[in-house]
């Protein structure tokens, strides 16, 4: 027998207000967004079907739940409320056409921003200077964060300009920046600390800290994206109010972009759904404001949300299935990550049915057995992950939950395995003689940022290695043609394409070689930093495990690393095999650093229309610059394409000289 409609409310209204406290007081997601957003709108259709079911203490008709004791609580002077959502064009559509009825005009422009994954705050300056910051919380009453948000490094303490309102609420979202939260798991894992399982949740924990300090090492960044409360004047309309806050020193979205009508909107939505896994940061969707502050007003509220602004959601990028069963794969490394085999789900615009459950750290972390039903998360990872347990619906009818168990042996070769960083990582100790390591490595060493060898595919690499014609990577520059045309799918003219992308490989350079070598954890930075402080080979392969760590981002655990590779036998005889088959790359000059550029630290981010980074960072070195990935206050220069994000960020933060393409072009015109 159905519910009744009243029942139904009653239990979905219980069912969000448990999810709701979970989310935003403990910061602990039971249930995907999805999932969420789906009890939400049957809760508010049942709402509006039956309104008498609408009562003061629905989840519809608040935002968030009550903020945490430990915290001052602040009561907001105007309600930060939430955005209704569009799930689909005809959403927007009919938003769209209710904004166009109520202003009796169709010629609207829309502001349009990403929507930031993050964690909503209000900044209050009073003459200029930060007085209090809090939390959105229920909406009505959020918790004080002051002394957290006087430690996001792009939040100025206080701002600079004219025309600057005696009291001036800022309201904006605080984020991780991705890479700055993987290189932070990076950290908190080598450390044996915590992992989060997302720069959202990263956010909100570290701006709930009672200990500031602790905030302070957490690497945020704030973006406004509308104001409060002001007392003073603005101008009238959404962009250039925000354009206003930029000239005051308070970080506005660099992809904000205002827009007449609904297809413009659309074809937004469309360019950044586009660039969503480049861009430097989470999205979940693109806002649409109705820009004109006076429009604004016409239109009003709703209970819960204003009726000039939409959220258009992205396809969930969380979801829920099930666990059917766990495989073992093993890397270039011999680590063996287990991976779940899933019910097969749409999430992220794709189907899955495979995730990465990590390590054996993250198994228990998760407590996932075969069996449980999941979350499964895509931010643009080839294999996604799960990242929790569906609480109280562990098990499906007819399903029973079985441990997941490591095996004893290599799943690949049979060989032993190792458990190393504390029990965390199973590894296989078959080395090269492990087929599936042998793989993996020959991958890494042909891809396009190492040797760059066109034409090396995966199913290639396979009838190379089983069929016993390739046993190390220097074997690569040894193939004929004759013998390649013998494999399926090869025939004559492929052969010759390939032995001919193999010999134009072998001119390479220094930083290729050793990061196509496959160390552990040494990446392209990291390798032309070796290349930089050793210039040589034989150098870096005698150097040991202290002078390594004077590399600069060389830590004790990468230089064991390094040093263990070079002192390999089998892996010093392979480095003979590439140099004996003629691999080679210029001689660096023992006058490193000599030319109109000595001594200047440069990064270079974003895309460039003119080539590719790697190219500029060449020439960059070959005018005695350094190059490195991370902006820092040693850097001297950011070189700024398109798109860049948290790196140009710091640097203006840290008041470093930036410069766009047509400038750095136009000195290297004048330099070389």
């Amino acid at each position: 027998m159905s519910p009744s409609p009243k029942e139904e409310a009653a239990a979905l209204t219980e069912q969000l207000l448990r999810w709701s406290r979970a989310y935003f007081a403990k910061d602990e997601p039971l249930v995907p967004d999805e999932d969420y957003d789906a009890a939400m709108r049957r809760l508010q259709a049942l709402e509006t079907e039956h309104r008498d079911l609408r009562l003061s203490t629905s989840p519809t008709q608040r935002v968030g739940s009550a903020p945490l004791a430990s915290f001052e609580s602040v009561t907001h002077r105007r309600p930060m409320l939430s955005l209704d959502n569009a799930f689909s064009p005809d959403d927007l559509s009919d938003f769209h056409r209710r904004v166009s009825e109520r202003l009796k005009a169709n010629d609207i422009d829309y502001c349009c921003e990403p929507k930031l994954d993050g964690v909503a705050v209000s900044i209050v300056y009073e003459k200029g200077e930060l007085a209090l910051a809090a939390t959105r919380g229920d909406g009505s009453t959020g918790e004080n964060i002051t002394a957290n948000i006087r430690t996001v490094r792009n939040v100025p303490l206080i701002l600079k300009g004219q025309g600057i309102p005696p009291y001036l609420e800022v309201r904006g979202e605080v984020v991780i920046p991705k890479d700055a939260f993987n290189k932070m798991n990076a950290r908190a894992s080598a450390m044996g600390e915590r992992v989060f399982i997302n720069p959202r949740n990263a956010a909100a924990g570290s701006l709930r800290q009672l200990d500031s300090r602790i905030t302070a090492r957490r690497p945020l960044s704030f973006t406004s994206y509308s104001v409060g409360v002001v007392e003073g004047d603005l101008p009238d309309c959404h962009d250039e109010t925000l354009r206003r806050l930029s000239d005051w020193g308070l970080p506005v979205s660099d992809y904000m972009k205002t827009v007449n009508g609904l297809e413009a909107c659309e074809a937004y939505y469309e360019s950044i759904a586009l660039r969503r896994e480049a861009l430097p940061f989470d999205i979940d969707g693109v806002v649409f404001k109705v820009n004109s502050f006076a429009q604004q007003e016409r239109l009003g509220f709703v209970s819960r949300a204003p009726r000039w602004a939409i959220a258009r959601k992205f396809p969930a990028q969380e979801v829920s299935t099930q666990l059917l069963g766990v495989d073992f794969q093993v890397g270039r490394t011999g680590a063996i990550t287990p991976v779940a085999r899933l019910d097969p789900v749409f999430v992220g615009g794709v189907t899955v049915s495979n995730a990465t459950l990590h390590n054996a750290d993250e198994i228990e972390r998760l407590g996932v057995c075969i069996g449980d039903r999941v979350v499964v998360r895509r931010a643009g990872d080839v294999i996604p992950q799960i990242v929790s347990v569906v609480q109280h619906e562990c098990v499906l009818e007819g399903s029973t939950r079985d441990a997941i168990v490591f095996p004893d042996a290599c799943p690949e070769c049979g060989s032993d395995v190792d458990r190393q960083d504390g029990g965390a990582v199973v590894r296989c100790v078959g080395g090269m003689s492990c087929n599936a390591q042998l793989k993996a490595v020959i991958r890494h060493f042909a891809s396009r940022k190492a040797m760059d060898i066109e034409g090396l595919g995966d199913k290639l690499i396979d009838q190379l290695v089983d069929g016993e014609l390739v046993a190390n990577v220097a074997d690569l520059f040894y193939l004929d043609a004759e013998s390649l045309s013998e494999l399926e799918r090869m025939g004559g003219k492929s052969s010759e394409n390939l032995i001919k992308a193999i010999e134009q490989s072998k001119a390479t350079t220094l930083p290729r070689l050793i990061y196509a070598l496959g160390i552990r954890e040494v990446g392209e930075a990291m390798a032309r930093a070796l290349a930089s402080h050793f210039l040589a080979l034989e150098d870096v392969m005698a150097a040991p495990v202290e002078i390594l760590e004077e590399v600069d981002d060389v830590g004790p655990i990468v230089a064991k690393h390094i040093n263990a590779f070079f002192s390999e036998r089998r892996n010093q005889e392979v480095i003979a095999a590439l140099i004996a088959a003629e691999v080679n790359w210029p001689v660096a000059s023992t006058n490193f650093g000599d030319g109109p550029l000595a001594g200047a630290i440069w990064v270079v981010t974003g895309k460039l229309e003119s080539m590719g980074r790697d190219r500029a960072e060449q020439r960059l070195r070959a005018l005695g610059a350094k190059t490195t990935g991370s902006v820092s206050a040693k850097t001297t220069t950011v070189l700024a394409g398109s798109g860049a994000g948290s790196k140009r960020k710091k640097a203006e933060t840290l008041g470093i000289e930036i410069i766009d393409e047509s400038e750095w072009l136009a000195l290297m015109e004048e330099l070389e």
